[in-house]
């Protein structure tokens, strides 16, 4: 076997352009791949990420302006969402839909404790069912209860920077009664901030806010969690049945996309995973073609080098080399060439990932209105790399055996005479 290597060492020596030709087709192939592969997870995860931050199963309802005349009255009607709709979410649709909320909005108010206040705050009152809808994460505390809810109980959940703005030591806060304009909420829990612009808004039981500040039955907002429903075409069905619900309370078209404004999550997360599965495709077709030139590349030149081998054959044969020790050179060079440059370019492709992911891999583009990262954690998997370096190396060795087999069975006065 050493023998063996030795030979392969003096010819790589001898030809080392076809040599290098044939390690650049193979570690070309796999870095391109490793690359495209590398650089689609990075937009495939950022944009997984951005949709991580709701609930998948969830929708969020908002009143807006009929489109068209219906039941005696004209178009352009505001339809203003209030408790009689968020009683029918809760009760004529028991079979799919299982957590109600809803939520109040005051705006443009300031917090304060002692000499500290932070000023143009919002204030969301909601439900329990918020917490789960728009996963915020509590760090200190907790999130609204039920028991808020129903004795309107003036508690407030600040955001960590606007409980930094009171407090140095934001721990502190907990229990302690700030004011909220007039009022004196006691804050009962800080929430993470999660650089979406919502950073200034505190949360409070619905009841509470709908009670002091004389807000009647009116909703801005009705959400709620919701099951049984796993295609496109199912969530539509779903939709357009709840829409013609809520629009028969305001004598709205049962059609009337308008009128109500959905905001189907559900729909945009299978809308979401269709066309990321449709990128990965895309990435996997160009990598392997990518790859699929690489083996081409291999081919030809393993033809060739069988080729300008073939006088070198016969004598081998001449002297009584047997047709599998001159089959075993030829696939062992193949080899062991795809083998090295295959690697060399996997580590060139990890190497180039890790560059990215250490560059513009963390980057978020501020936008003034929310924070976003657009490339996260753009890698590919060890087996991935590993896989397509195996692919390459049976290529290399199938494309030295087609030829090695008619070099080795042709006959040594033949080979002689080859020029």
């Amino acid at each position: 076997m050493i023998e063996l290597f030795k030979e392969i060492w003096a010819t790589v020596r001898h030809n080392k352009l076809r040599t290098a030709l044939t390690g650049f087709a193979v570690g070309w192939g796999i870095f391109i791949l490793i690359f495209l592969l590398g650089a689609g997870n990075g937009l495939i995860n950022a944009q997984m990420q951005q949709s991580d931050r709701f609930l998948a199963n969830s929708m969020v309802v908002f009143g807006g302006w009929t489109s068209k005349p219906y039941n005696g009255f004209d178009q352009g009607r505001h339809i203003e969402l209030n408790n009689r709709d968020m009683l029918a979410t809760s009760n004529n649709f028991t079979e799919n839909i299982q957590e109600t909320g809803a939520t109040l909005w005051k705006v443009a108010n300031t917090f304060s404790l002692g000499p500290n206040y932070v000023a143009a705050q919002n204030i969301c009152g909601a439900y329990p069912v918020k917490l789960k809808i728009d996963k915020i994460e509590i760090v200190n505390g907790r999130f609204i209860n039920e028991i808020d809810i129903r004795e309107k109980r003036k508690v407030i959940v600040l955001t960590q920077t606007q409980a930094k703005e009171l407090s140095k030591n934001v721990s502190y806060l907990l229990g302690k009664y700030i004011r909220v304009n007039d009022s004196m909420f006691r804050v009962v829990g800080i929430s993470k901030d999660d650089k979406s612009g919502e950073n200034n808004t505190a949360y409070s039981p619905f009841t509470t806010i709908s009670s002091i500040y004389n807000y009647g039955h009116n909703v801005d907002r009705i959400e709620f969690t919701f099951s049984g429903v796993s295609t496109q075409e199912e969530s539509d069905a779903f939709e357009d049945r709840y829409r013609a619900r809520i629009n028969a309370n305001h004598d709205a078209a049962p059609d009337d996309e308008s009128a109500l404004w959905i905001w189907n999550r559900h729909a945009q997360s299978l809308q979401m995973n269709t066309g990321l599965g449709i990128l990965r495709t895309a990435l996997w077709v160009v990598g392997l073609f990518t790859l699929l030139s690489g083996i081409v590349g291999v081919s030809n030149i393993m033809l060739i080098t069988v080729k300008e081998r073939t006088r070198e054959f016969g004598i081998r044969k001449a002297l009584g080399a047997g047709t599998w020790s001159i089959l075993r050179m030829i696939i062992v060079e193949s080899v062991a060439i795809t083998t090295f440059f295959g690697y060399m370019g996997m580590l060139c492709g990890v190497l180039a990932n890790e560059y990215m992911n250490a560059t513009i891999g963390q980057e978020v583009v501020d936008t003034g209105i929310f924070q976003a990262t657009m490339f996260l954690n753009p890698t590919v998997g060890l087996d991935v790399c590993v896989q397509a370096t195996l692919v390459m190396i049976v290529a290399g060795t199938v494309a030295g055996l087609i030829p090695a087999f008619k070099a080795a069975r042709v006959r040594p006065i033949v080979a002689l005479n080859a020029k």
